[in-house]
Order: structure tokens, then sequence, then C-alpha cells
């Protein structure tokens, strides 16, 4: 994309200072402000009605593959955290406890949910009694607290908003398949809705989910080339049923150990819209999650008539059931650009006295400032088509990225001379399994395991490290 003259003086450029860039954009646009609590942000309007167009579509998609959604406790007793040792040695760094309730100090410590499987399973043990009571299809919308050290607004917080599911089965396989249904409806709506191309596999063991059996996650490519896991599902296999003694009746009338799944996605995803479309000029939103799809400004609009018309234009656009805006306060139309164009608007229409006099008006695409005249009478389907025509622009942009900087390599100095060389992105290279190559490859190129992809490709017969038979191409990479 050629270079476009900067409206907003405010944000640091990308190419100066990326993690700048990024935290002017959180700020400027008014989706977060920092508290007295550190580590812990406040949600603006602008950024949770991001996180509500996200929450709407997935908890949908959900309910379409027959998922209902409960609640559970904010807190655990330390006693059932226990029950699960690797889940529990997983989280101990990161949670938080509460000793005293008012000024009594707590029999018990209660842990401040880091996440929900041991409240899940406490639960199917009371409720969970034959096959008949199977599957639980559950999902819960909440917050968590991970005690992070360092901390980035949506990337990693203290708290966090997410949705995390749990689900119980008869079976292994219908476990599995649900595991693996859940990553597709995650990588489906990343693509579809979040216009961000993902890599979907399965993580290496060091880095699955403490108690998992395994964990399957989707991968995104950021705008400076580092990698951000936007969702992840994980088969817990029947290990925590045993933990926490749950058992049903079979058909065969014996007592078999159900299997679980869990999955979840968080407030994360909007650190990666952000990353992956934001400019030097603000954010550019998806149309699917943009809180204003289309943005009415309009020009001299002291002039008899112009109000009017636009609130006209309004009116229709909403009853096709298009979010839009019009700015009728009386700052400048110059001001109005700027400020819908760093909140990442997809569709500018600007209608003044000559735009009505010829029945037309002038849209906007955000992410690449193209104008466009229509006509009055086409103006429903002309903005729909265009909302069309910046997801796919967006998604093309970010696939083009995630490509030109995706490098397969055949030994650790081509990658390390590679990243040298074009920058950080993606690294596909081979790997026999082994965790010790596995950590020596982060150690001498910086670059950790992020996913064995379900597509696999065949760069060479040995492992990148040691040079013994490999097991799977790695993609590998940077990550925040």
């Amino acid at each position: 994309m050629a270079q476009q003259k900067k409206m907003v003086e405010e944000i640091t450029s990308m190419e100066e200072d990326f993690a700048k860039w990024y935290t002017d954009i959180v700020k400027k646009a008014e989706l977060i402000e920092y508290t007295s609590v550190k580590g812990c942000m406040v949600i603006r309007p602008y950024g949770y009605a991001i996180w509500e167009n996200i929450q709407r579509i997935l908890d949908g998609m959900f309910k379409d593959t027959g998922h209902e959604n409960v609640s559970m406790p904010m807190f655990i007793p330390e006693s059932l955290l226990q029950k699960e040792k690797d889940h529990v040695q997983g989280f101990a760094p990161e949670v938080a406890w509460v000793t005293h309730g008012g000024s009594e100090k707590l029999e018990e410590r209660l842990c401040v949910r880091p996440t929900s499987e041991t409240l899940f399973c406490e639960h199917y043990a009371n409720i969970v009694h034959s096959y008949r009571d199977l599957p639980k299809l559950y999902n819960q919308w909440v917050s968590v607290v991970r005690w992070e050290k360092t901390t980035r607004p949506f990337l990693r917080s203290r708290e966090f908003l997410w949705q995390e599911g749990h689900t119980i089965h008869a079976t292994a396989e219908e476990a599995v398949e649900e595991t693996e249904r859940m990553l597709n409806v995650y990588a489906d709506f990343c693509e579809k809705c979040l216009a961000i191309p993902v890599v979907k596999g399965k993580k290496t063991e060091s880095d699955k989910f403490a108690g998992a059996v395994s964990t399957y996650a989707i991968e995104a490519l950021m705008h400076d080339g580092k990698a951000l896991q936007a969702g992840t599902s994980h088969y817990f296999g029947d290990g925590f049923a045993k933990a926490f003694g749950i058992q049903y009746q079979s058909r065969e009338n014996k007592l078999e150990y159900p299997h679980q799944t869990s999955w979840g996605m968080t407030t994360r995803l909007i650190g990666a819209i952000i990353m992956t479309h934001g400019d030097n000029n603000g954010l550019v939103l998806p149309p699917a999650v943009a809180p204003i799809q289309a943005v009415i400004i309009p020009v001299a609009q002291h002039k008899a008539g112009v109000l009017e018309k636009a609130g006209e234009l309004e009116a229709r656009l909403k009853a096709s059931k298009i979010r839009v805006k019009l700015d009728g306060s009386d700052n400048s139309p110059g001001w109005k650009y700027s400020e819908y164009e760093m909140k990442g608007v997809p569709v500018r229409i600007e209608i003044g006295p000559r735009d009505i006099e010829n029945n037309q008006c002038v849209l906007v695409t955000r992410h690449n400032r193209e104008k466009t005249v229509v006509s009055l009478d086409e103006l429903e389907r002309a903005v729909g088509e265009k909302l069309k025509e910046v997801h796919d622009a967006l998604y093309n942009s970010a696939l083009e990225n995630r490509e030109r900087r995706t490098y397969a390599c055949t030994s650790l100095d081509e990658i390390t001379k590679t990243l040298e060389e074009k920058g950080d992105g993606f690294v596909k290279a081979m790997w026999c399994g082994d965790e010790e190559c596995e950590d020596k490859v982060k150690e001498i190129t910086g670059v950790g395991s992020r996913c064995i992809p379900f597509e696999q490709e065949q760069l060479s017969d040995t492992c990148i490290c040691c040079g013994k038979k490999a097991k799977y191409m790695v993609y590998w990479g940077k990550a925040y």
C-alpha cells in the first residue's frame, strides 16, 4: 500500500516504535484507561462495544453447536484446586488468593479463578451419573485473574474477560471431536469476522495447557512479524474425572470415567485486531465487530436541509441493520474525518448541499481512503458492498503479510540469518519431537515453537537441531 498522508499526529508510527504505536492507539482511540490497580484496565465504552460484538457473534456460534451458558463462582477453595496436580502446578505462579472475609481470617484460602476446570469438575461429580446425562456442553462468559508480572492492555493483563467452554463426554472419540470442532469454530470466527488468517495446529508437550492431554491452538501473525495465540482448545482425557471421582453408568451397566474438554478466547482478540489491521492513523476495524460500521459526516451542515437529509440517510441505514452514526456536532468536517479515522470506522459517508442537489453522497473506505460517489437511491446496497469490500481487503492484506513473512528454513544458521535480514515472522522448520531440541532452537535463534500445524509439509528428513529423523514440521516464532 502506498504511503498515505498521516492524519493523526499524536500516534507514534509503528515503524518508529511498534510498542508505543500500540499503546498510543489503545489510549487515543479511547479503548482503555489505566487504573490504580497495577496490570488492570478500564475497558472504555468503545473498547467494550467491540468486545460485545465479539461476544454476540461467538455466543451465537456456540449455541448453534449445542452449547449452553452457565455461571460458576469466582472463588475456588485451595483444596479443590489441589486435586489435579499438573493443573495446580501450572497455575500456581499466577494465582491470587483471598485470605480474609471481612476482618476474619478464612479457615481455607480461596483462589480467585484463573480458570474454572476444577469448579466444573466438582459440578459434574454432582450431576453426572449415567450415560443419559452425557454429554454436557457448557460455556461461561466471565472475568479471570492471573497475576502476570509484565502487562500490556488487552494482550496480557491481571484481570481479563473471556469465555471458557467446558464439556464432558462418554468417550475419548467424542471429546477429541469436540476439541477439534471448537478450534474450527474459532478459526472460522477469526477469518470470517475479524479478517485475521490463522494457522491451526497442536501445541508441543512442553507448551500444552496444564493438566491437558493435548492442546490445539490458532496462531496469527501481527504487523511486526510476532505471533499471537488467538484461541486454544484442550482435550483432557479422563485425568480430571479420575482426580475428582466423576463416573457414570454406561449402557453396558459398567462404571466408566468420562472425558473432558475446555476451550477459550479472550479480550486479547482486540489486541489482535489492532496489531493485524491498524495503521499509523489509528484503528482499522473489521466491519463485523466495528461498533460503528458507517459514520455520516454532514458538510456545510449549517445550510438548510443538510442535517435533515443526513438524518434520513441514518434512518435508512439503521433500517437495513447497519450500525450507523450521524455526527451532527459543531466540530469541523476535518476534525470529524480524523476522529473516525482514529476509531477505525470502516465506511465514512460525506454529504453536503451539492451532493443533495445531485442526489448523491461520497463513500470513503477507512483502510485505503478510496472515495466513491454513489446515488442516494443505491445507498443501502452500496454501503453493504463497501463493508464486504473492507473485510475482504483486510483479510487479503493480513494474509499477504503472513505469507511474505513466513520462511522455510533447514538449519539453525539459516533461521538466524533469515530473521536478521528479513525481520521477525513465522519460521517453518522440521523437528524430531525432543524437548531438548525445542529448547535449543529457542536458545540459539530466539524463536519458540508456536504449533505443529495440521497441514504438514516435508521440508527435509532431519531435525533442524540434532540432525535425527524429523517427526513434524513446526511453526516457530517470537510471540506476544
